[in-house]
């Protein structure tokens, strides 16, 4: 039970989650068989415009799933930003795969496509960019490197429902994409994911992966290891009401960063906003502080008030199962030591926003003073 007056994080649902719900319920259908599973495959491919997707439980999964559809395995090398959820660069490790970490942009905290660039070698399979925190990579240069090197390229979406750049969804750059629906993300089924890609063929190849390898023409036969990785009705069910109403969701999620955008503007505080020709989809509204010494004080004075943070994703290269290598990767372990994700929930109002941005002004006013 979250006892902060105002959580980091809850999700948005409504009635038709619900309805639909009971429906699966009426009907028995509530495992990995029934009529919302396709529907909301299909409806959330078309929202992307992208040709297939593959619904699955988890958004671990779904990463692990599209290497493995890849036939990414031992020997290869995947790179991959350090300043990122640790799931992307453990569903490398899965595969036996090694994870090449590399830095982030200063100004959008996004993969380097030029560190990617010095990265590469005669083993690297893949790159996987990560939109972090809602704001996409420079999905121009990451195909242009990709292209180049003959390697495919991943997007991870887990956090970016919604992302765009230059006019196109996220996801829809990559040979294969990955989104999750975990509690807290733009839409939820509780727990699944989404893998989504332009190519027929490997689509094929991630519905067999994900079904514990069952042929497609032969009933109870197996010719490939596969996996339980499939999503519940009941969980589509709750994920289709909610892509109906996504548009809303991203609306008012948007009025919510715009709001602390505008409270911050020549405070000294920087507010993770968007770079370039992009729609940033504010997953998370974020900022930095302007000394890696106030971030925990800050947090503290919040926690104390009833407000809910989360610190910025420590990069994955400091932590001990992936530090026997000594690495530095200057601007995301800056990043990291700075970072905040404020509430940034749809459902946020305008004196619960006022009373957050008050006390960090107040807090930097004070802290500040000469």
């Amino acid at each position: 039970m979250n006892t902060f007056k105002i959580p980091i994080y809850q999700p948005s649902l409504g009635e038709q989650e619900k309805k639909n719900v009971m429906e699966c319920l009426d009907s028995t259908w509530i495992s990995s068989k029934g009529k919302f599973i396709a529907e909301f495959e299909r409806e959330f491919a078309h929202y992307l415009q992208v040709g297939h997707a593959a619904s699955v439980c988890n958004g671990t999964v779904a990463i692990h799933l599209a290497l493995v559809a890849l036939g990414i395995g031992k020997g290869d090398e995947v790179i991959v930003p350090s300043l990122t959820y640790i799931a992307s660069v453990n569903a490398i490790t899965y595969t036996g795969a090694t994870p090449v970490f590399v830095d982030s942009l200063n100004d959008c905290w996004q993969i380097d496509p030029a560190d990617v660039e010095k990265k590469i070698t005669a083993n690297t399979k893949a790159v996987m960019a990560v939109h972090l925190y809602g704001h996409p990579c420079d999905m121009d240069a990451m195909t242009a490197i990709c292209r180049k090197h003959n390697i495919f390229l991943i997007e991870d979406c887990a956090e970016a429902l919604g992302t765009q750049y230059k006019g196109k969804h996220v996801g829809t750059f990559g040979d294969v994409s990955t989104f999750s629906f975990f509690g807290n993300k733009t839409i939820t089924t509780g727990e699944g994911g989404m893998v989504v890609t332009n190519d027929q063929t490997l689509h094929d190849r991630l519905v067999r992966f994900k079904g514990q390898g069952l042929a497609k023409h032969r009933e109870y036969w197996h010719d490939i290891i596969g996996y339980n990785y499939r999503m519940t009705n009941i969980c589509a069910a709750i994920g289709l009401a909610q892509l109906q109403r996504v548009e809303d969701i991203l609306a008012r999620k948007r009025k919510v960063a715009k709001t602390y955008e505008a409270a911050f503007e020549g405070t000294g505080i920087v507010f993770h906003k968007e770079q370039g020709d992009v729609v940033h989809s504010y997953w998370m509204c974020s900022i930095l502080v302007t000394d890696e010494t106030e971030r925990d004080d800050l947090r503290e004075v919040l926690k104390a008030k009833g407000v809910e943070t989360r610190p910025l994703f420590y990069p994955v290269h400091t932590m001990p199962m992936y530090a026997a290598r000594y690495e530095r990767h200057a601007i995301a372990e800056n990043l990291g030591r700075r970072g905040i994700n404020l509430p940034s929930y749809p459902e946020l109002t305008q004196e619960q926003l006022d009373y957050i941005t008050n006390i960090i002004l107040t807090y930097y006013r004070e802290r500040h003073a000469s």
